[in-house]
């Protein structure tokens, strides 16, 4: 029972401040995975141009942009502008990078890849299941209004993410990967942008000197390997990642094909890369790490097991040590 009508007062008071806090937050975080939604969609669906700026440790650099959807297919040019001229093409997310190397034009092909602004997957489930999300304040990215948006993750198996979206097109503005210690670790944002309706594809063509050899890269020739393999398995993955893909890569210098397994937890991704151990030669082990990136290498076995990715360095050791060596 209560002592007194004031104090029961009180208590109905912050019952009620609770419920009503609780019941925006829901609403707020409705309201942001639905514009996160938008997104995933609007980086696809829009045709825009423009200049982004990529800041990953002491690493900077620019690159221009164009990006177009006729309705059916995408179509995107990505030119570095500082140091040497390297374009990447991609049609429906399929890569062609334009790599000069010396006095020839290095050409290398790769399977779909997600490339800023279009860093969500369309489907938003698996993300939802590792993070959580709200609403921050409104800033000014690229003269445009962008809806701030806060990404937390529910362990710490992965790394906080900030986007800015614009409030009018649902574009990705801006992008800011955070480490542990709330420290800004990776960041990619647009400093001129301009969104476009023509169908015209005349831009559509790497812009190298036209005098220089062009030769196909054949060194990450890669084969699709769904296959079970009888030297090792996988066992214990860090919570919510998944293999999204496994492939054989043909590496120039190597006896043997090396194995290169994906995984990812809707929106981080970590490479694992599975070979033999050459003879006489010592395995690679220990951590290291080069700006936002995190490295893990052991032996299994007879194999060399490295894992490579922009998550936590506990992730990336815990999937290289998910791989079990089968006798």
């Amino acid at each position: 029972m209560f002592k007194s009508l004031a104090q029961m007062r009180i208590i109905l008071v912050l019952l009620f401040a609770f419920i009503a806090q609780h019941g925006f937050a829901a609403e707020d975080d409705e309201a942001a995975w639905q514009m996160l939604q938008k997104s995933a969609v609007a980086a696809h669906a829009l045709s825009y141009q423009g200049i982004f700026v990529c800041n990953s440790g002491k690493q900077s650099r620019s690159v221009e942009i164009k990006h177009m959807f006729d309705g059916q297919n995408e179509y995107s040019r990505n030119v570095v502008l500082d140091g040497a001229p390297r374009e990447v093409l991609s049609q429906d997310g399929n890569l062609v990078i334009y790599n000069p190397k010396n006095e020839k034009i290095v050409i290398e092909k790769r399977r779909g890849h997600n490339m800023f602004p279009a860093v969500l997957p369309k489907n938003l489930d698996r993300i939802k299941a590792n993070y959580r999300l709200k609403m921050g304040g409104i800033e000014r990215v690229a003269g445009r209004d962008a809806q701030v948006l806060l990404l937390t993750p529910k362990d710490q198996l992965r790394y906080q993410h900030h986007f800015w979206v614009d409030t009018e097109f649902g574009l990705i503005l801006k992008s800011v990967i955070l480490n542990h210690q709330n420290e800004a670790i990776d960041q990619i944002g647009f400093s001129q942008l301009n969104l476009f309706n023509t169908l015209n594809l005349d831009w559509f063509k790497p812009k190298i000197d036209a005098n220089k050899d062009y030769v196909m890269e054949e060194e990450n020739a890669t084969d699709v390997d769904t296959s079970l393999s009888p030297h090792w398995m996988l066992k214990d993955l860090p919570a919510g990642y998944r293999k999204v893909e496994q492939m054989v890569r043909k590496v120039r210098g190597k006896d043997f094909p090396v194995t290169h397994v994906v995984f990812s937890d809707g929106l981080a991704s970590v490479s694992l890369f599975i070979e033999p151990l050459a003879k006489d030669v010592k395995p690679k082990t220990g951590a290291s790490s080069v700006g936002n990136t995190n490295f893990y290498s052991r032996a299994s076995g007879f194999l060399q097991v490295t894992s490579v990715g922009e998550v936590p360095a506990a992730t990336a050791a815990s999937i290289a040590n998910a791989v079990v060596f089968v006798k």
